[in-house]
């Protein structure tokens, strides 16, 4: 009985063919808990579509991955002296957002961020001419531009990354590789097109593996059902049932990721309408599980435990019976399963 990730993997595949068709020499990303399915699947299959390079998120993700594919490693967390000594291959490249941290890694590879709108970290404009000393020391692979997702402010992606080709031109810095994030697919080509001979290199993670929401499915197990009538009492607290219906246990809990809920943006009044009310009903120990039986969203009887959640179906509902299965609304970046399926 599990937290099963259930995944239609010829349909998950032809995804991300379609994803590579289109962006040339794209880097798949393999960061976190794997986008949900593991460092070690997500290997194997970089590994099967033929990639030269898988990026990860911190040196130890390389440390690990390092096993389970044989290309090269580009760690995304930038470099800062005095960090942890890591043993790495040769074959990792290390991200760099300072002129300083250039200077400290003799004879490494790196790709150099540059400070986008996002102003997150990277080299300032002002910083370029400090480079030309700087990179005689290292082995550079390329210059890298990490973009928003959202332009609030109507600005073009690609007229950023062209204004940065060209203060990185001014600079007479070699452009022959530009590792890019969050273009889209047109996007990419103009640029191709406008600098034929630098290289742009997608680096992909959402949208490669998790962009057919439809060929994966997580569902938890029904390990027990109990009968209960409206006033009975259950559970850790011995809180009161609201009315005649089922105590659910079902696999997953707090140790798999549910019931831990990643903040989100909300855009609109209809979904921060939503947000309040959510908000208001959980001072009411009133939450709504991501688990779904005979059609409808259940909600938590009590908060979940470590491994399992307990629901309340009311006996309106079909009865749950032990070994069904209910299919669970979670987000991949924060659950962890006990199993994955292949169908």
């Amino acid at each position: 009985m599990a937290l099963s990730l259930y995944v239609d993997t010829a349909r998950w595949r032809a995804h991300q063919k379609s994803v590579i068709e289109q962006f040339p020499g794209v880097v798949p990303v393999c960061k976190g808990n794997g986008y949900g399915f593991g460092h070690e699947r997500l290997a194997d299959e970089t590994t099967r579509f033929g990639s030269d390079m898988l990026a990860v998120g911190t040196i130890y993700e390389a440390a690990r991955i390092k096993d389970w594919f044989s290309g090269d490693l580009l760690v995304l967390t930038p470099f800062r002296r005095g960090e942890e000594p890591v043993p790495l291959p040769d074959r990792v490249v290390r991200s760099v957002s300072s002129v300083d941290g250039v200077f400290a890694l003799v004879g490494a590879r790196v790709v150099i961020e540059c400070m986008s709108s996002m102003k997150r970290h990277g080299v300032k404009e002002e910083e370029l001419g400090q480079l030309h000393a700087a990179i005689e020391d290292v082995r550079l692979e390329g210059f890298a531009l990490h973009l928003p997702l959202d332009r609030t402010d109507g600005s073009d992606a690609v007229e950023e990354v062209i204004a940065w080709m060209d203060r990185l031109r001014a600079a007479r810095l070699p452009l022959h590789s530009m590792f890019v994030s969050h273009l889209r697919s047109t996007e990419l080509a103009r640029l191709q097109q406008q600098f034929p001979q630098t290289r742009f290199r997608a680096r992909i993670g959402t949208r490669l593996w998790l962009g057919d929401h439809d060929a994966t499915e997580y569902r938890g197990s029904v390990l027990d059902v109990t009968r209960v009538s409206k006033g009975d009492r259950f559970g850790y607290r011995q809180q009161k049932v609201a009315s005649d219906g089922w105590l659910v246990v079902v696999a997953g809990g707090t140790s798999h990721g549910v019931g831990l809920e990643a903040p989100k943006a909300l855009h609109g009044v209809m979904p921060r309408a939503k947000g309040v009310a959510r908000a208001g009903l959980a001072t009411v120990n009133r939450n709504l599980s991501p688990f779904v039986w005979d059609g409808k969203q259940r909600w938590f009887a009590e908060p979940p435990h470590m491994q399992v959640s307990i629901l309340f179906v009311p006996s309106d509902a079909q009865e749950p019976k032990v070994g069904d299965e209910l299919v669970a609304h979670l987000r991949h970046t924060t659950t962890q399963f006990d199993r994955l399926v292949d169908r």
